[in-house]
């Protein structure tokens, strides 16, 4: 199966010019740094250790800006390299501010670019987070003897039938990890009988939080949202967008101030919600670039990148998206941390114990079609927000979830 892989992963490195330019064009990649996922390093190595982070995109990145912000904290660590596959992720880097910390795109997995990758990093210390398994780089990193670890791993049970497959295969990759720290109970048994040593639970990374928060969002708009009945769909995919639209028109037949909010999960597919949108008769304002908004607007669509939270802090009414469409959900902990109430469709399996645990504290509901949502929102929009002791027991879980974490990876 190794081999096999190795023949497809050099396929798509000649046929990357292609997928690249492809990309290009529809804005998925950063056209000054692409560069960077052929072999080519365009940040500065520092003398000294090193440790790299590897995480896909936005989710996993955010996951462990609280302790990359700890080990920044670390004198011995001269310098923290973090990669990512997405060009949204990149900008969440950008906008953390840290001092050690540099980011870089992931490299396709051929065995002679990880070569390549490694010789100039040369990490001390590989952290792949959730569910981020790549042979090549894996089998150099073990081949060098570098610790590695995966950090708040996360296997489904769709994922888990597909390496069971191949299980010689699996074994040989998931073995290589020196720690395995899993996201839930379930994935921790799953890393288990895929081959994986030294697999423990201690919590699911997502409860902590940065210690870098702060409001940038315009007062005009936080005073607008404020006077008007306000809610936010967040990390929407295909057709929840217009799932939506039609939400705030029934909606407004009771609520003539309505105010809906909608930040998709990829910025790259605002023209065609644009374009979905005006087919209802909504009234859309851009976030970006920046212009006075109408009374009137209907829809405030986010098209830039790292002002979710910033939302969360003011808008208290949120439903997450990928959920309405078998996606499998987004992450709820970061609208749960600021109180908000938080609304999810029925296909929430990748974040399936988060959501038991915040369904259980009545922080969270689940709606099955637009109908139900319409309802709920009504019944909430006039409510106010969780209370103090529920946003402090989720920041105390964290804190400990995140101290447990860095004593374990830190040794």
């Amino acid at each position: 199966m190794f081999i096999i892989y190795k023949i497809l992963i050099n396929i798509t490195f000649i046929l990357s010019p292609i997928i690249i330019f492809i990309r290009l064009i529809k804005g998925k990649e950063d056209i000054k740094r692409f560069q960077e996922k052929l072999g080519f390093f365009k940040k500065q190595k520092k003398v000294g250790k090193l440790i790299w982070f590897h995480g896909a995109s936005v989710g996993e990145i955010q996951s462990i800006i609280p302790l990359v912000e700890k080990f920044e904290k670390d004198k011995k660590i001269k310098q923290i390299l973090i990669t990512s596959n997405t060009l949204s992720s990149s900008f969440i880097i950008k906008d953390c501010k840290l001092k050690k910390t540099i980011h870089q795109y992931f490299p396709i997995d051929c065995s002679f670019i990880s070569t390549k990758f490694l010789d100039y990093w040369k990490p001390s210390k590989v952290f792949f987070i959730d569910s981020e398994i790549w042979p090549n780089t894996l089998n150099n990193l073990y081949k060098r003897k570098i610790p590695i670890t995966l950090l708040n791993g996360r296997i489904t049970k769709k994922t888990f039938k597909r390496w069971i497959l191949f299980y010689s295969f699996s074994k040989s990759l998931f073995s290589k990890f020196n720690i395995c720290l899993s996201c839930s109970n379930e994935s921790k048994n799953y890393l288990k009988k895929l081959g994986a040593r030294n697999v423990k639970f201690i919590g699911n990374l997502k409860f902590s939080q940065s210690e870098n928060e702060g409001n940038y969002l315009d007062k005009s708009l936080i005073n607008l949202i404020n006077s008007k009945n306000t809610w936010c769909a967040s990390s929407t995919h295909y057709n929840e967008e217009k799932i939506c639209g039609y939400t705030h028109i029934n909606l407004k037949k009771k609520y003539k101030n309505l105010f809906t909010i909608i930040i998709p999960r990829h910025v790259n597919r605002v023209n065609f919600i644009i374009s979905e949108l005006k087919k209802l008769n909504l009234k859309i304002h851009l976030d970006f670039p920046r212009k006075k908004i109408d009374k009137d607007t209907d829809i405030y669509l986010v098209n830039s990148y790292g002002k979710t939270k910033m939302f969360y802090k003011t808008c208290k009414n949120i439903f997450l998206g990928g959920s309405l469409i078998n996606h499998g959900g987004q992450n709820p902990l970061e609208a749960a941390r600021y109180g908000c109430k938080i609304f999810h469709g029925p296909n929430v399996a990748n974040f399936k114990e988060i959501y038991q645990f915040l369904n259980q504290k009545k922080i969270s509901y689940k709606v099955n079609n637009q109908k139900n949502l319409e309802n709920k929102l009504k019944i909430n929009l006039k409510k106010k927000n969780q209370s103090k002791k529920i946003i402090n027991n989720l920041k105390l879980i964290g804190i400990d979830i995140l101290k447990k974490t860095y004593k374990e990876v830190s040794l």
